[in-house]
């Protein structure tokens, strides 16, 4: 797909300088820039590279006025960065602008899609689904029994959302990422033998929520596991039964959050972040990296460290830990004046 300059800075409301009739049909860092490319320059660390890149056009912000001659068409915006950032979203748009049906897909005959809809390859979409406007759902997908699907959602390849959960307008969930699956509940019988024991809420998710790939949220064991608005999930992380996490809160990669637990509002967790059961975690809480979370925290806590304490108090202690080995030698060396002075 090709761009002239002149396209690009009408969708970003600004002016070219030079060949408005450049072609791009790819975007490239400014080092990297070559021909055909389009790139962006806002950080003025990197503007030797204006000079030397192959990139047929460059965003830059207006106030940028090159000090030699260069072979890049500018194009000239009030914020370079914005500016690109918004390209890429609209890149995005009509890269996945895809609609219609391929085959083969099965679609059960009480499911209801809406309009502009598109259904890749090998999906499977069941009974009493039904799927909003503009949702796009990719190949090998399988949308369980009762699903509901809100407009202008993405289901991306191989994704399995179970019966009875509900996705939110709006919503991104990325491939092999699982909604719905048994929460881990078992119980030892008189033998001492484990049953599971069934799980028979589902799982709501909010509008705006991203979800990363290869994540999972188990369906609660009565009522819901819940995931409110503009949650944003990445990949890998795991979320237990029962749990529910407040609007607007961000976790990153490889942490797992454990069965009733309830975390707030615009919350910040760090990658590989661990957080027992049946606690709760109060509005705008940070988490520190490889934390390990045992207990209640309340709003604005900052805590690091496993088991996890005070983020202020963890970074003072470490300076002592890190300063062990002299603190020992230290302390050997005194011991040794002190039996000195006993045995004078």
């Amino acid at each position: 797909m090709k761009f002239t300059a002149k396209q690009i800075a009408d969708i970003l409301e600004g002016v070219v300088v030079g060949n408005p009739e450049a072609e791009v049909s790819k975007l490239s860092k400014i080092e990297e820039g070559e021909l055909g490319s389009l790139t962006f320059l806002s950080n003025p660390k990197y503007n030797s590279f204006i000079y030397t890149t192959n990139a047929s056009a460059t965003i830059v912000n207006k106030t940028f006025e090159p000090e030699k001659e260069i072979s890049t068409t500018l194009i000239k915006v009030e914020d370079a960065y914005k500016a690109f950032s918004k390209l890429l979203e609209f890149y995005n748009q009509v890269k996945n602008n895809k609609t219609g049906r391929e085959n083969p897909h099965f679609i059960a005959n009480s499911a209801k899609i809406g309009s502009n809809e598109y259904v890749g390859a090998f999906s499977y979409i069941g009974e009493n689904v039904v799927v909003g406007e503009n949702v796009k759902i990719y190949p090998n997908s399988y949308i369980g029994d009762n699903v509901t699907i809100g407009d202008n959602s993405v289901i991306f390849a191989g994704v399995k959302i179970y019966s009875e959960s509900v996705i939110g307008n709006n919503c991104k969930i990325h491939s092999g990422t699982i909604i719905g699956s048994d929460g881990f509940g078992f119980a030892p019988d008189e033998n001492g033998e484990y049953k599971a024991i069934p799980q028979t809420g589902n799982v709501i998710i909010e509008d705006n929520v991203d979800i990363g790939a290869n994540s999972t949220i188990d369906r609660a064991t009565l009522g819901s596991t819940i995931i409110r608005k503009g949650v944003k999930l990445d990949n890998q992380i795991q979320i237990a039964h029962n749990v529910e996490i407040g609007k607007n809160t961000v976790i990153a990669s490889q942490s797992g959050v454990a069965g009733s637990t309830k975390i707030g509002e615009n919350c910040m967790i760090g990658g590989q972040v661990g957080i027992v059961g049946h606690i709760t975690l109060g509005n705008n809480v940070k988490i520190q990296a490889q934390s390990g979370i045992g207990r209640n925290l309340k709003d604005d806590a900052v805590v690091q460290g496993s088991p996890a304490f005070g983020y202020t108090d963890y970074s003072k202690s470490y300076i002592h830990f890190k300063n062990l080995p002299k603190l020992a030698t230290t302390i050997h060396k005194l011991e040794k004046e002190l039996n000195a002075q006993k045995d004078n």
